[in-house]
């Protein structure tokens, strides 16, 4: 498409307020986690949910290898650990992760989701991994942390 800006794109897209979650992964050299916005539910009959992750990730190859993933929806305070999963070492949280079911996830998140890749699908520069949904479980005593322009947020309240 002559004349396209990528950029004017990621902007507009970067105007839809997320949550913000880490997804996580276990395969045999530990445990993996990444902050990503790209997820979303696609099915409840069955119960199936989906991420997306640039075909140039390092968790890409992971989560093909242990065929399964975590998805945590981080709570408002969570901020440190978005950082910290984005790549923003945080020496003080290198074993925050707790093992549920197999899987690691990020204790204290607002909801957190297990599944088994279902599907893999090409989309452009991205794989989307569709799960099935095989547990959750949500405090909805904790709000999500937002994401929007750039910007970390909250919920009014």
């Amino acid at each position: 498409m002559a004349g396209f800006d990528a950029r004017a794109l990621r902007d507009a897209c970067g105007s839809f307020a997320t949550g913000v979650t880490v997804i996580s992964t276990t395969t045999e050299d530990g445990d993996h986690g990444m902050t990503a916005n790209a997820f979303m539910s696609v099915s409840l009959d069955p119960p199936l949910i989906s991420i997306s992750l640039d075909r140039n990730s390092r968790m890409l190859e992971k989560i093909r290898r242990s065929g399964r993933y975590a998805v945590s929806i981080l709570a408002q305070d969570m901020e440190h650990v978005a950082m910290h999963f984005a790549g923003r070492h945080n020496p003080d949280l290198s074993g925050i992760l707790e093992r549920h079911d197999g899987l690691p996830v990020v204790p204290g998140a607002a909801a957190v989701f297990r599944a088994d890749v279902e599907q893999e699908v090409e989309a452009g520069d991205h794989t989307l991994f569709i799960g099935r949904v095989t547990d959750v479980q949500r405090d909805q005593t904790v709000s999500p942390l937002l994401f929007c322009n750039g910007r970390f947020g909250a919920l009014a309240e």
